[in-house]
């Protein structure tokens, strides 16, 4: 697991008309994490999003719909995980909340079509919107997908041994 970084298994409450469940209680967070934005992303099977980072913001994420691959990678100095990458699977079905700090590097690949919600704690900045190649060879991430469909944006982004050193903002 990365430094920082929580996933929480959500609880779903069904009955015959569908379920609901709590995807974000302030509680969660005691060390603070205060969303300012709301996003929606919906993504068709076989796409990769990502790498991105920010020196700034936090991200909450709630796969609504779908199967995902998310991946974290740190690149925060002085983190007790720099260097360390995760990924994990979210199926249709399955409800958990990811947290990601500044600095953390985030993606995640459609195996199927999926739905993303996200809350974020720093409004659209432009200048805190960064990447890492989502195929760079040094990190060797397995996205799950046999032909990735990928944005010219994040086809070039640059490789992690280019990137200046990473430093959180907070």
């Amino acid at each position: 697991m990365i430094e920082g970084v929580v996933i929480r298994e959500l609880t779903a409450h069904g009955d015959a008309r569908g379920f609901f469940v709590e995807t974000w209680r302030k509680e969660w967070f005691p060390d603070g994490f205060t969303p300012v934005q709301g996003n929606r992303a919906d993504r068709g099977a076989g796409s990769v999003t990502g790498l991105h980072y920010h020196l700034h913001q936090a991200d909450w994420w709630y796969f609504a719909t779908g199967h995902a691959r998310f991946v974290l990678h740190d690149l925060r100095e002085g983190s007790a995980t720099k260097g360390q990458t995760m990924s994990r699977d979210i199926v249709e079905g399955e409800h958990a909340g990811i947290y990601v700090p500044p600095g953390v590097a985030h993606g995640f690949a459609a195996i199927t079509d999926v739905t993303l919600s996200y809350l974020v704690d720093q409004y659209y900045n432009v200048d805190d919107e960064n990447g890492l190649a989502w195929d760079d060879p040094d990190l060797a991430i397995d996205w799950g997908v046999a032909d990735p469909i990928v944005t010219a944006r994040d086809s070039s982004n640059p490789r992690l041994a280019e990137l200046p050193q990473i430093i959180a903002a907070r």
